[in-house]
């Protein structure tokens, strides 16, 4: 007999309530008709419209390269920030150091936005650049706030790590820098990998920054779809998010089948 489970009920709902939403906009990517809540039938229509879609497929592929660059950059100076709080224990101004590495977790986006704003407005008075605002910004702007997501996620990992190791090859005479790419990167890498996924969905998610920072002619993915939604839901962009939901599900079962072998070789 099966006993009743409260805590696995609320677990089924939950994930119900989270993916349904994600199940019925995948369905009615499909839909042939041109009404979003009227079904008219299974038709592709809409993803071969979504290729002759420029202005949308362009702002996909601005996304995607504001949130590569945003995750390269991100995971580089989160890494140093969480060798810097994890490492350097004691040196003057750490408290100050580590509270603003870690307040863009808690600050409002519109106020982040703003703040970065006014940035560069005064930055273009000062010295001149940038000369308008565009995909450079946004690339700032979003480094600005995921490197603190990256520091949080690495900055555990270091601690976690045995330092024995580190010290072994530094008796040895091996230099910081040699340590650091040969041992102490292989150590880190799922952190490492983890924070440059964190900083990418996060890049490609962000509206409210990115909508400060933007230029005429450098609208995000985010932005294109909330203007469109205003309007009124398109086909076009349930075809859209699909296919970003396909990618995401895509990579993330090629790193559970990766991490799976590597646990299956280090049992053997």
């Amino acid at each position: 007999m099966v006993r009743f489970s409260f805590s696995r009920l609320m677990l089924y709902l939950g994930m119900i309530f989270i993916y349904a939403p994600m199940v019925v906009l995948v369905v009615y990517s499909f839909n042939a008709s041109r009404l979003v809540t009227v079904w008219g039938g299974w038709s592709t229509r809409w993803y071969s419209s979504l290729l002759h879609n420029k202005q949308l497929m362009t702002a996909v592929f601005r996304s995607l390269e504001i949130a590569t660059y945003t995750a390269l950059a991100a995971t580089a100076l989160g890494t140093l920030a969480a060798l810097v709080l994890t490492r350097f224990t004691r040196f003057r101004g750490r408290t100050l150091f580590g509270g603003m590495v870690t307040a863009p977790l808690v600050m409002p986006e519109v106020i982040t936005g703003l703040s970065l704003l006014l940035l560069f407005v005064a930055m273009a008075q000062l010295i001149g650049w940038p000369l308008e605002r565009g995909v450079t910004t946004i690339w700032i702007a979003h480094t600005t706030f995921s490197t603190a997501y990256v520091a949080i996620i690495v900055s555990s990992r270091l601690r976690e790590i045995d330092q024995s190791i580190e010290e072994a090859a530094m008796d040895l005479g091996a230099r910081p820098w040699k340590i650091f790419f040969l041992i102490t990167v292989p150590m880190i890498a799922p952190a490492l990998v983890a924070g440059a996924m964190m900083a990418f969905a996060l890049s490609l998610d962000d509206l409210v920054i990115a909508s400060f920072v933007s230029g005429p002619g450098a609208s995000t993915l985010p932005m294109e779809i909330f203007s469109a939604v205003r309007l009124g839901v398109k086909p076009d962009i349930n075809a859209v998010a699909s296919l970003i939901l396909l990618a995401v599900s895509l990579v993330t079962l090629l790193l559970w089948f990766i991490l799976r072998r590597q646990e299956k070789k280090r049992r053997f």
